[in-house]
């Protein structure tokens, strides 16, 4: 009888032994993915009291602002060399965008099918631009990141000092 108790005990040990490991780096799991998703937030766009913007450079390298796109929030990732300012079919569809003219873009890696929609406002902080084509079609791992590209960026004179770029009226 003794023995019978000692065995369910060590047997209910073993079982918990494996279980108590994986909760443990599961919970381990969840505190890095929740560090590093603030450590890697891109940081916040600075507005000055002239109405400059200042986008510091992210941990990645690249610069990303907050904004609004027909007043759908989405974040950009700035970009010189892009045309237009291009959104995912995925991001385009939420916000209700479904007309648009069948456009065939030329990228870096070859070409895309999309589309471009015109007429659109597109927002970073307190910059506005009206009436501007957006495209469409843009393929990458995050479909709420938008590319912002010179058709937005044109409208104003842009400076690069060290890891933050502004963005000035002209």
């Amino acid at each position: 009888m003794g023995n019978n108790s000692t065995d369910k005990a060590g047997r209910g040990g073993l079982a918990w032994g494996p279980l108590a490991i994986v909760l443990f780096w599961l919970a381990i799991m969840g505190v890095l993915y929740a560090v590093m998703s603030q450590v890697l937030k891109p940081p916040p766009l600075v507005v000055s009291a002239t109405g400059e913007l200042s986008i510091a450079r992210a941990r990645d390298g690249h610069f990303y602002a907050q904004g609004q796109i027909e007043g759908k929030p989405v974040t950009f990732l700035v970009d010189t060399g892009a045309s237009l300012v291009v959104v995912s079919e995925a991001f385009a569809r939420e916000a209700g965008f479904s007309t648009g003219e069948p456009t065939t873009f030329r990228t870096a890696n070859g070409e895309l099918k999309g589309r471009t929609v015109p007429g659109l406002t597109v927002s970073v902080g307190p910059a506005r631009v009206s009436g501007l084509r957006v495209g469409v079609g843009l393929v990458g791992p995050d479909p709420s990141v938008a590319l912002l590209g010179q058709s937005f960026l044109s409208r104003f004179e842009l400076v690069l000092s060290g890891d933050t770029m502004t963005l000035r009226a002209k």
